[in-house]
């Protein structure tokens, strides 16, 4: 399953490739891309597991970037 979620306050293509990389390496993520642009995480999970690893992501994203928020 691929989904798409909205950022918010995203400053800048380097605080989005870091993201993208911590998430890449998340257990169960098949891909993630972060697109500083358009302000959007996409992920891509094996259906069954999709909305616990949704869940993990948004929670690294607090983490790594406590000022952005998941849409």
């Amino acid at each position: 399953m691929k989904k798409s979620f909205r950022l918010s306050n995203l400053d800048c293509a380097n605080c989005a490739a870091k993201l993208e990389r911590a998430l890449n390496r998340l257990d169960g993520v098949e891909r993630a891309t972060v697109s500083f642009l358009a302000q959007r995480l996409s992920i891509e999970a094996a259906d069954e597991r999709f909305e616990a690893v949704a869940a993990e992501a948004k929670a690294l994203v607090r983490k790594l970037e406590p000022d952005v928020t998941v849409a």
